[in-house]
């Protein structure tokens, strides 16, 4: 059996990995969104895995120190050889 794994899912990880963060540093909605000028919805769409943009997703990352794993990731994942498809 594959595990397949989908963009919904991706979406939901990186919420709950947004709202542990940002309870770990004991911060409100309101805080964290006017830490990184956008919205408290757009913080709430985030964790609730909705769509959100990358550029916020990024902001969020970057708050938190998670930068430059994803960039060391995203590095990872483009020299392996695997031809997976995003769809």
């Amino acid at each position: 059996m594959i595990n397949k794994v989908t963009i919904k899912d991706v979406k939901v990880k990186i919420g709950q990995v947004c709202q542990k963060k940002r309870k770990d540093y004991e911060m409100s909605r309101d805080e964290l969104a006017q830490a990184l000028d956008i919205s408290r919805t757009t913080i709430q769409n985030i964790e609730n895995g909705k769509n959100a943009t990358l550029d916020n997703i990024l902001k969020v990352a970057n708050h938190f120190s998670m930068l430059e794993d994803i960039f060391k990731a995203v590095e990872t994942a483009e020299n392996t050889n695997d031809n997976i498809s995003l769809y």
